[in-house]
């Protein structure tokens, strides 16, 4: 076995403390102005008034809860077939709206509705009028099961991550918010889908970067490798959607949101998912492969750049090979119906693969596994830099105790806010 080496903390290293700085200020530099950019662009995009509902839509279905008290099968009366359909009559008794707490029925023909489940005795359900003191099936009530979910997996990221698990929790928190207050209402608002996803991904990741992993080098290196993933994929997407012929306009939902709202962009908001589905994996990538550096070198203080690079991206390979699948299948299950469908049509593979519908996500699929590809070269580059260059045990001298008294001894007569860079 190798002679132990003794280590202790350098921090007055005047080299070693100028690169430490130097890369400090060259990410200050990078980010300060991506930050302004983000904000510019989120009061130029904000929208400016509510989306106005259009005259086809109609008002909105009242929502009323109930409970399935019985549960019977039989004949059809004659306006929905008679003897010959069998129907299941659901007496319900309604939980909320006007006529709470009274009793109702619905009549299902089992024949002409197989959309509609059987409904059990105890089966909360939703439904909405359809006539005087008549009701419509809508579907299940699904708010207890979601939140039991929601609880348990909470519980579980702050009981296994602590406290960030639970800045985790609040940057998730704060992503929600950003789609539902600033993305989908600038997009109904008219502006550019692909700008919007931009600018909301942009804030998404300034606030779940830092509050989840505070505001560090190896964060801030994290954030930019993403930021230069994203631009790639936006480019790569913007060429591959032109190249490709696609408008975006390839399903029913596309179709009906032509009809509908009229000044969304269809070929921007295809953009502008793929931007915001390629972020969640990003995150992911970027921040593992930081993390996976700086542990690299805290295990070995004396790796150089290229020396921490090569060891991170044998890591970042596996991360690539496992991410890319998963990537993929996660695009394959979401059009598994419209497979099935197309092979029912008996249409070759190629035919498949090319038309706008599965086009479409094969675009996407491609696109985003491309920019994930090229993120972890990326972040493994800058985090290779950044880390050699921060104050690091070196071999010799001082005996580890006294290093260490003295590093601490440095770290308590340091105030923390004259750095707002330092590790935690």
């Amino acid at each position: 076995m190798a002679a132990d080496h003794h280590h202790h903390v350098e921090d007055d290293d005047p080299r070693s403390r100028a690169a430490d700085r130097a890369v400090r200020r060259l990410l200050l530099l990078i980010i300060t102005p991506l930050a302004i950019g983000t904000l510019v662009g989120l009061v130029l995009l904000w929208p400016g008034r509510d989306p106005e509902v259009p005259p086809e839509v109609g008002p909105p279905a009242t929502a009323v809860k109930a409970v399935v008290e019985r549960s019977t099968f039989g004949a059809c009366p004659p306006e929905q077939g008679g003897a010959e359909s069998a129907c299941q009559v659901v007496g319900l008794r309604l939980k909320s709206g006007p006529d709470a707490g009274l009793p109702t029925e619905l009549v299902f023909n089992v024949l002409a509705n197989p959309g509609i489940p059987t409904l059990g005795q105890g089966d909360r359900i939703v439904v909405q009028p359809s006539g005087p003191d008549s009701y419509a099936f809508v579907d299940f009530q699904r708010g207890r099961p979601l939140l039991l979910l929601a609880v348990v997996f909470s519980v579980l990221v702050v009981a296994l991550a602590r406290w960030k698990g639970l800045a985790a929790l609040i940057g998730l928190a704060a992503t929600l918010a950003v789609l539902a207050k600033f993305v989908l209402p600038a997009i109904l608002d008219g502006k550019d889908p692909l700008a919007v996803c931009i600018v909301g991904a942009s804030v998404t990741m300034f606030v779940v970067f830092y509050l989840a992993h505070g505001i560090t080098v190896r964060s801030s290196t994290a954030l930019v490798g993403t930021l230069l993933s994203l631009l790639v994929t936006g480019v790569l997407a913007t060429w591959a959607t032109s190249a490709s012929r696609l408008s975006g306009a390839g399903t029913e939902e596309a179709l009906t949101l032509t009809a509908l709202a009229g000044q969304v962009d269809l070929r921007g908001l295809l953009l502008g998912g793929i931007i915001i589905g390629g972020l969640g994996v990003l995150n992911d990538v970027t921040i593992t492969q930081a993390s996976t550096v700086w542990q690299l070198h805290l295990a070995d203080p004396t790796l150089k750049p290229g020396q921490l690079y090569r060891q991170g991206m044998q890591v970042g390979r596996d991360h690539i090979g496992a991410t890319v699948d998963t990537l993929i299948l996660a695009y394959a299950g979401a059009a598994l119906p419209l497979l099935i469908f197309f092979s029912l049509a008996d249409r070759s593979f190629g035919d498949v693969i090319t038309s706008s519908l599965v086009a479409e996500e094969v675009v996407r699929s491609l696109v985003g596994a491309i920019g994930l590809v090229l993120s972890v070269p990326i972040t493994t580059g800058l985090a290779a830099i950044a880390a050699a260059q921060a104050p690091v045990d070196r071999p010799g001298g001082t005996p580890p105790a006294a290093g260490r008294a003295r590093a601490a001894a440095t770290r308590l007569l340091r105030p923390r806010a004259a750095d707002p860079w330092a590790e935690r």
